[in-house]
């Protein structure tokens, strides 16, 4: 529990566990990955190794702040610390944006799988139906949430488990009953090579690939909620090489030995789909929906859990209404929950009223936010190892590897996907970083403004007991 917060530990470690797993298992992985086969070949492995790589550093440098000091607030308030009021405050409140469209976009695609098996419903009416129930589970208590999550990420991991162990055993020719005449390792390299449209698709797969990631960051947020803060971290931390490996490698490699990269099917049915086809797996379909499903449930609660805890960890600091920061008799910060699924709704709203003009704005103008989110992490452990071996040496249980150069070198490495992004216009990556730098200059502005503001009274407020002591 973040100490003084009123936030309650109600999250035991086998939540803590399945969040940190299910973090790095969005739907952007079982959806998105068709197009970056497409784009790259089977060199998407390499995209993903690439991002992975990028993930597991970003997360490694906030593992060992949020170890040396657990919060609800997490990079937020790291940043806060570290780099000023104002970095806490401009990151704190991107995260929140970036959240808040999200569980519109999530919700979005949810209410369409529903609709399809239950047409007489409006994709609206599901939509509202999903997020008002995991509002509920949210406004419950934090075992609550981490309850739902703790299932939700169970069945994702069964299912790309069992996707790996079935592809494999049909790779090597040993899965009884069926035949996978197109599956074979050689699929890597035939068809016009491993890098069938040059090496140059590698950093262009990284583009489509990389905001899949997203969400690998909210076990630190919620270990400050947990039975053993510390443990927590340092557990998700040291866990998240094998979870990107197996769940994002293995599973990408799967589809890619069980079908050629340039297969029809695949940019038709999308990646996974095609792979269980392939494999005469009956109602293939409906069985990803259920998976997609599942993880969009399961993206809308962790998102809504993220944004209610920034949301919080705002108000605490005083970078946000005062209101945000109360909780209930059950530990529940109530406002910052109703508050973030308001938000939720209001985007819902704007994609059934203006989805070309408004939503698609919402949606680009929050797109890069993610890469920016890692870069202030970066930042942030430049400044805070320092700080923390000042100060208290013995919380660095966790150590960024190679500092300070490897953090400079992810730094880099941030910057240069942002930079190729700024001249991607096919896959609208030039919109998606100007109108996120845009937002993120007027966050930027309100931060240094309020900065200024606060600057002002403070001398003020501190000459206020020096007059009324020699009045009286």
């Amino acid at each position: 529990m973040t100490p003084g917060s009123g936030l309650q530990a109600g999250l035991k470690n086998r939540h803590l566990t399945m969040i940190a797993i299910g973090g790095v298992i969005g739907a952007g992985l079982f959806v998105g990955s068709s197009s970056g086969i497409a784009t790259a070949g089977p060199g998407i492995l390499l995209s993903y190794a690439l991002v992975g790589t990028l993930v597991v550093l970003v997360m490694r440098m906030l593992g060992e702040m949020s170890a040396a000091n657990p919060t609800s607030g997490s990079f937020s308030a790291h940043a806060d610390r570290a780099l000023g009021r104002w970095a806490g405050f401009s990151i704190g409140w991107l995260y929140w944006f970036f959240w808040g469209v999200v569980l519109a976009v999530e919700a979005t695609a949810g209410a369409k799988i529903l609709e399809g098996w239950v047409p007489s419903v409006p994709q609206w009416g599901w939509a509202l139906i999903v997020m008002t129930v995991l509002t509920a589970t949210n406004l419950v208590s934090v075992g609550s949430y981490g309850e739902f999550e703790f299932w939700f990420a169970g069945i994702k991991v069964v299912a790309i488990g069992a996707f790996i162990v079935i592809g494999l055993l049909a790779v090597f020719g040993v899965l009884p009953g069926v035949h996978a005449d197109k599956a074979s390792f050689g699929n890597l390299t035939s068809h016009g090579g491993f890098l069938p449209h040059g090496p140059g698709a590698i950093l262009t797969g990284v583009l489509l690939v990389v905001f899949s990631f997203m969400g690998s960051e909210i076990a630190t947020l919620a270990a400050g909620e947990s039975e053993d803060p510390r443990r927590a971290v340092t557990k998700s931390t040291n866990s998240i090489i094998w979870r990107i490996g197996v769940f994002y490698l293995g599973s990408i490699l799967i589809v890619v030995a069980l079908l050629p990269w340039d297969d029809a099917s695949i940019a038709k049915d999308g990646s996974y789909v095609a792979a269980l086809n392939s494999l005469g797996i009956a109602h293939a379909g409906e069985i990803m929906n259920v998976i997609v499903l599942t993880s969009v449930l399961s993206c809308l609660n962790s998102g809504l859990y993220t944004a209610s805890r920034m949301a919080f960890s705002l108000g605490e600091r005083g970078d946000a209404p005062k209101a945000f920061a109360r909780v209930n008799a059950r530990g529940v910060p109530m406002t910052a929950i109703l508050a973030s699924v308001v938000f939720g709704f209001v985007a819902v709203f704007f994609n059934y009223l203006s989805p070309d003009k408004i939503f698609l704005f919402l949606v680009n103008s929050s797109g890069a936010v993610a890469l920016f989110v890692w870069l202030v992490i970066c930042f942030s452990q430049l400044r805070m190892r320092k700080i923390i071996e000042r100060e208290s040496p013995d919380k660095l249980v966790v150590r960024m590897w190679l500092y300070p150069y490897l953090t400079w070198a992810t730094a880099a490495m941030i910057v240069g996907v942002l930079v190729y992004m700024l001249f991607d216009t096919e896959h609208d990556g030039r919109e998606t970083v100007l109108l996120s730098l845009l937002v993120a200059a007027v966050v930027l502005v309100i931060a240094l403004v309020k900065e200024r503001l606060a600057a002002r009274r403070a001398p003020a407020a501190a000459e206020a007991p020096a007059d009324k002591v020699s009045i009286g």
